[in-house]
């Protein structure tokens, strides 16, 4: 894409020119179950964005407190994605960083997170992944089965 031009508001900017002007889109994994189970980068990531956008914004602000997080948080789930989407991408737009969390785990898993990213994606945002805990991984090291390549 580099290099392909975007048409936006009568204006002709590049698609890197886009990216630079907009914020980026933090998709951080956070704690499956024990609140000590998130990684030192979405920490800082949670303190330093504009806004959280969170699945269930009582059990995200359990762990901003438990964490002493005082950034923003509002409300991104399946019953307001649509209005809420767009919203988001005009902060985004604005220059201002957003981290999206789900409840538990990976936005994007089973919760509209998905939605966002591609949102996201379409309007040349730059969407960085955080990476966090894996339900799957941890029951598979503990499982007793053999994880070999075939």
């Amino acid at each position: 894409m580099q290099g392909d031009t975007v048409m936006k508001d009568n204006k002709s900017e590049t698609f890197e020119q886009k990216l630079k002007s907009a914020g980026c889109l933090y998709v951080v994994g956070t704690p499956i179950g024990n609140l000590e189970d998130i990684t030192l980068r979405a920490l800082r990531i949670l303190k330093e964005v504009h806004l959280i956008a969170a699945e269930n914004t009582t059990h995200t602000k359990a762990l901003c407190s438990h964490y002493g997080i005082r950034t923003r948080l509002t409300s991104y789930n399946q019953h307001n994605s649509s209005s809420k989407g767009r919203e988001l991408i005009k902060i985004l737009q604005s220059g201002s960083n957003v981290a999206l969390v789900t409840s538990a785990g990976t936005p994007g898993i089973s919760d509209p997170g998905s939605l966002l990213t591609t949102l996201a994606i379409d309007e040349g945002i730059m969407v960085s992944p955080i990476p966090g805990p894996s339900a799957a991984i941890a029951a598979l090291s503990v499982c007793g089965l053999r994880a070999v390549r075939v």
